[in-house]
């Protein structure tokens, strides 16, 4: 998931690297003791694990998050299951059916391209610009989340984003981001190097078999044309490191400014269909690129943009199309852009598209049955802990000034802590769900959530308001609401056990929360105040300070080489890093607090702190093909997990624990430990 969550969505495949029958958490069967702590301590928590696991053929990579996962899916395999005896109109049923319908290959292969003709009736009317506006303001959906999740990708050529304004808390408005390509990021269609060629190459090749699959003639020169179109839109796109920036995105726009500032679309044909019409409002993220991507559509020949719509319509269904699409899609987007061999099971594929469509018809469900309130409550004491650590250690700051610690401590205060599920549950009352129309169900539950997010627009700010289902492993801190999101689906072991030994859970789940927690003063969260509005609040000496240490965890990170000759991004990773670090720190912080003066017990011959230590490097355990860890690096904004692992380097206590040295390879010198807070 994304900046603000915990982890990427590349991660969430794996077999642990934790054993859960050990009362330390620990696995020692993991540990590598051939290396030295100090020299490498990913390899040696986890180098034993990662010789003897192989990465399945259907995977990308293997990590923690596999065993986790796996027991979401099975609880949400047997929800969807016994969804099928549900009346009519329930939202049951609507799951029972949305799942029949995708998992129906013979239906699906008997209509073959039949449900996407009216589509393309409609892209073959076009006769003008105002005519494709129009269709472009009808296609665009709310299908991005640039502060929760860093999700910037969208296919269609803008996306939205619903929530407050920049600096107004209590108004929500739309903010509208820059899209349009069916490669990940702009970086793909302009690196020069060998491996982007290749995928370039691979992208053609498929361009042009979705073209062939569907009937139309001339699949090559189409699939130039939608090339060539994409390679302009990554031209006028901004780069992730600078769309990350906040303050570059904080432009209020009326709607009358977007037809001088942005002159090529009709506006007035586009925000109508776009289902805001009246609305006068906006924050455009990314202005040079809504100016270009608009400048495009005046410049660009009508057939081009007539193909690059009937390619990205037929892309967003492929799952759902007779076979040789889905095979197609698989061949680019799982072998060429992620080196994974075969393709994940259709009815584990089903239950994430049922569970992406009516996640919260599934998640109130998965909650009843499986999040007990002891759970809950355990794991509320444990964040009030880590509240109460992340506290005292601002408090405790001698570098910064007592205006610049109360807004800080102020933002502790008041985050709003949301544990296992939302206080309100999305309505499917009025969606429609038919188990003979997969792609009909995905367009419409698509245009539903748009609908919903919506609607928020001109009502009050609901700052509890959740943007993960609780059957979704990972967490998430929201800056705009002060708030954070643990799913109930995550708070398992071995992140989380209440019979293991407090160490470990401290190092595991309690890393987890003060992850999400520090998110609110990573270097977008530390831009916001407690009310969520983009404000500085810090004096400029203690700005300078902090700043300061960002740049020195930037260089520690520029160091890191994940594969030959390509480098960990510093800058891009940051706002992750800094939390890892600030995480990690307050939960041994919390650790050492919730013993109450006694000394930790030693358990299987490690002391409290080591049990932590590799706790927390053990749920990093993971291991990556080459192509999805390039990937990861070029257009994800956390670093691969065995570097999140060596953070541990930053901090006073691990010297102690593992009696690192100078002369050790991670070893730093206590002044060039990054302590940001």
């Amino acid at each position: 998931m994304i900046r603000n969550a915990l982890f990427a969505a590349a991660l969430l495949t794996g077999t642990a690297a934790v054993a859960q029958d050990k009362p330390a958490g620990i696995d020692p069967t993991a540990i590598d003791k051939s290396v030295k702590p100090g020299d490498d301590f990913e390899q040696y928590a986890n180098g034993a694990w990662r010789a003897r696991t192989e990465i399945p053929a259907d995977r990308s990579s293997v990590g923690i998050f596999l065993t986790v996962s796996k027991i979401a899916d099975e609880r949400t395999a047997a929800i969807v299951a016994a969804a099928a005896k549900a009346p009519a109109g329930s939202d049951q049923r609507r799951i029972a059916d949305y799942y029949a319908g995708y998992m129906d290959t013979a239906g699906i292969e008997a209509r073959g391209i039949a449900p996407l003709r009216p589509a393309f009736a409609e892209i073959a009317g076009l006769r003008d610009k105002t005519a494709l506006s129009r269709l472009l303001g009808a296609n665009t959906r709310v299908d991005v989340d640039p502060l929760n999740a860093t999700d910037f990708q969208t296919g269609n050529l803008f996306g939205l984003f619903v929530t407050q304004a920049f600096d107004q808390p209590t108004q929500t408005v739309p903010y509208v981001l820059q899209g349009g390509l069916g490669m990940p990021d702009r970086d793909y269609y302009l690196s020069d190097t060998a491996a982007m060629k290749d995928v370039r190459d691979a992208y053609r090749v498929y361009v042009a078999s979705v073209f062939r699959l569907a009937g139309f003639d001339q699949p090559e020169m189409r699939a130039g044309r939608v090339i060539d179109l994409e390679t302009k839109i990554a031209r006028a796109q901004v780069d992730l490191v600078t769309s990350q920036d906040a303050h570059k995105a904080d432009n209020p726009w009326e709607a009358a400014d977007f037809a001088g500032k942005a002159p090529g679309i009709d506006w007035g044909a586009f925000w109508p269909a776009a289902r805001l019409g009246k609305q006068q409002d906006f924050v455009v993220w990314q202005p040079s690129a809504i100016t270009g991507l608009s400048a495009l559509v005046a410049s660009e020949p009508l057939a081009a943009w007539q193909d690059w719509l009937r390619f990205h319509r037929i892309d967003t269904v492929t799952a759902v199309l007779p076979r040789s699409f889905d095979e197609a899609s698989f061949a680019f987007y799982g072998k060429a852009l992620s080196g994974t061999p075969q393709q994940q099971p259709r009815a584990k594929r089903g239950l994430d598209a049922v569970s992406g469509a009516l996640g919260d018809g599934i998640g109130r469900i998965y909650v009843q049955r499986y999040f007990p309130a002891s759970s809950k409550a355990d794991i509320q004491q444990m964040v009030a802990g880590m509240l109460k650590a992340f506290d005292r250690r601002v408090a405790g700051l001698d570098w910064m000034k007592p205006a610049t610690k109360a807004e800080a401590r102020k933002k502790i205060e008041t985050m709003i802590v949301g544990i296992g599920y939302p206080e309100r549950w999305a309505d499917y009352g009025g969606l429609t769900i038919r188990a003979d129309d997969p792609v009909g169900n995905a367009e419409r539950a698509e245009l539903a959530k748009t609908e919903r997010q919506l609607a928020k627009i001109g009502r009050p700010v609901d700052r509890n308001e959740w943007w993960l289902t609780p059957q979704t492993v990972n967490a998430l801190n929201l800056p705009m609401q002060n708030a954070l999101n643990f799913p109930a689906a995550i708070l398992e072991a071995p992140f989380y056990d209440p019979k293991r030994d407090a160490a470990a859970n401290y190092g595991a789940i309690g890393a987890v929360i003060g992850h999400e927690i520090s998110h609110g003063f990573d270097n977008l969260g530390a831009d916001f105040d407690a009310a969520g509005r983009l404000r500085n609040w810090w004096t400029p000496e203690d700005l300078a300070r902090f700043e300061a240490q960002g740049q020195a965890l930037v260089a520690q990170y520029d160091a890191y080489e994940a594969l030959p000759g390509l480098h960990v991004n510093g800058k891009q990773t940051l706002g992750e890093n800094i939390a890892d670090v600030a995480g990690l720190t307050a939960a041994l912080d919390a650790y050492h607090a919730s013993l109450g003066g006694k000394p930790a017990p030693v358990i299987g011959g490690m002391t409290g702190d080591q049990r932590l230590f590799l706790s927390f490097a053990q749920t990093w355990a993971s291991k990556f093909r080459d192509k999805a860890l390039r990937a990861r690096v070029q257009g994800d904004v956390h670093a691969p997990a065995r570097f999140r692992a060596q953070t541990v380097r930053n901090l006073d206590g691990w010297y102690a624990a593992f009696g690192v040295k100078p002369g050790d390879a991670l070893y730093l010198a206590p002044d060039k430990r990054v302590q940001v807070w």
